[in-house]
């Protein structure tokens, strides 16, 4: 059983198992329809690169709302700000649904984003409302787990999906998740952080928690590499659907099913990480994690470079989504362990620097057309990028050497550490 923060409110059996629920709208928003997308560019008559921006608003939206729904639920509380973004996800995800053209597509996957972005940081942030030592980091690689079982899902209900109903129909689909998950909130979701532990102040205590948070080079260092390993799975997201389907000829089914099967590894090797920080070394397994995903990343662009049987590019692609799961307890552990009171803000810079890098990273797979070499570049700058962002998570933090101490690692009873007033 996991252990509750010593200073959590009460609150529901329930509960845990709903903030890991939340997790799926990133992953459901962005996997579910990936089988149509090649159908939907053609119906649309976009170029490829214009079509993933579809892809690339969503990511965005993702981002800054993360960023926006992290630091309000630090001042009104969690369940009144997951509420708006829940219904604000099931209205843009029915006008998706309805998009006359490329372009009124692309603008509302950009507010769909805005909304499904709330529910991904409430779920970390309430996560460190209610837990605490080891129970915090089994919470941060649940959350790897339920993200890698939402991409299987995802892609392979889509490709299912996708043999009766069209990308419109998959857009339909998504409203109804967002209903389902409503429902479930209205009834389980109990208010995480009691009014005693909200922020106080407006706009400007906002930017001093920023402030306090960047300047913490282990904070800072965390936050870059995880910004640079997602940007390397969102590229992987954006540009996979065209690699497997037009240049080796998988049907959306096959895609489905080769998407999954990497999914699957994302989902048993971010529980194995989970473990491993828990009871071995959070740094190691994020050291780990980091040259995993870089064998991917050669792999893939060795595939680019050089004409390469369909197992290697799909080899390639499960070590490079197996290592970023590999990555995110340990580093998500360490963004969130020393802040528990602005939870919310951290929780959100983390969210925003994950999927607006991916965001970023994603249309640059797609500037040369349907092929594969894109892929293989920008996968392998982004995990140099992210080795390097390594350097800062061992250097002095704010207030002493971070890398010598790992009070996320104290035991469940004992509250962590709070520096979010320095």
């Amino acid at each position: 059983m996991t252990a509750p923060h010593p200073h959590a409110p009460a609150v529901s059996r329930s509960l845990p198992a709903l903030l890991l629920i939340l997790t799926v709208f990133g992953p459901i928003s962005m996997d579910l329809y990936l089988p149509a997308l090649p159908a939907l560019t053609a119906e649309m008559d976009a170029a490829t690169s214009v079509a993933q921006l579809t892809v690339t608003a969503c990511l965005i939206g993702l981002a800054v709302g993360q960023l926006i729904a992290g630091a309000l639920s630090d001042r009104y509380g969690r369940r009144g700000i997951l509420l708006i973004g829940i219904v604000g996800y099931i209205v843009t995800s029915a006008l998706c649904a309805l998009s006359p053209s490329i372009e009124s597509l692309i603008l509302v996957r950009l507010v769909q984003g805005l909304a499904g972005g709330v529910g991904i940081v409430i779920a970390t942030a309430a996560g460190r409302d209610v837990f605490s030592g080891r129970a915090l980091i089994r919470f941060y690689g649940s959350l790897t787990v339920v993200g890698g079982l939402a991409a299987i899902v995802g892609p392979l209900l889509g490709g299912l999906l996708n043999t009766f109903t069209d990308w419109r129909g998959l857009f339909v689909f998504l409203a109804l998740i967002g209903f389902a998950i409503l429902v479930l909130v209205l009834i389980a979701f109990g208010e995480t952080l009691p009014a005693q532990r909200r922020a106080q102040g407006g706009f400007a205590k906002t930017l001093r928690d920023w402030r306090t948070l960047l300047s913490d080079r282990g904070f800072l260092g965390a936050v870059l590499n995880q910004g640079f390993l997602y940007a390397a799975l969102f590229a992987y997201l954006a540009g996979s659907t065209f690699v497997l389907q037009d240049i080796y000829g998988l049907s959306p089914q096959w895609y489905a099913a080769a998407f999954g099967l990497n999914s699957a590894g994302h989902m048993i090797f971010g529980y194995l990480a989970g473990r491993s920080a828990e009871r071995w070394s959070i740094p190691g397994t994020l050291v780990i994690g980091v040259a995993v995903t870089g064998s991917g990343a050669l792999g893939l662009l060795v595939a680019g470079l050089t004409p390469m049987p369909l197992w290697v590019v799909i080899v390639s692609l499960f070590a490079l989504s197996s290592g970023v799961a590999i990555t995110a307890p340990p580093a998500t552990t360490l963004a969130m362990s020393d802040y528990p009171q602005i939870a919310g803000t951290a929780s959100s810079l983390l969210g925003m620097v994950r999927f607006g890098f991916g965001g970023i990273a994603a249309p640059f797979v797609g500037v040369a057309g349907a092929l594969s070499i894109p892929l293989g570049v920008v996968t392998v700058v982004c995990v140099a990028l992210a080795a390097a962002a390594l350097l800062l998570t061992r250097a002095p933090s704010t207030d002493g050497a971070r890398g010598e101490r790992r009070p996320a690692l104290e035991p469940a009873s004992t509250a962590i550490p709070d520096r979010s007033s320095s």
